[in-house]
């Protein structure tokens, strides 16, 4: 029983860091297409 709560635990926590990990970089991403789409903006 112990082994089981434990495995979920890990489980549960490598989820949430997954989930942040993934999050931080679509917002990397989306910051990196801001930039280009003002860069593109000022070279009209």
């Amino acid at each position: 029983m112990n082994r089981l709560i434990a495995l979920l635990l890990i489980a549960g926590t490598a989820a949430l860091a997954g989930c942040n990990t993934v999050a931080g970089a679509g917002q990397d991403i989306s910051s990196g297409g801001h930039a280009i789409s003002n860069t593109a903006e000022q070279a009209k």
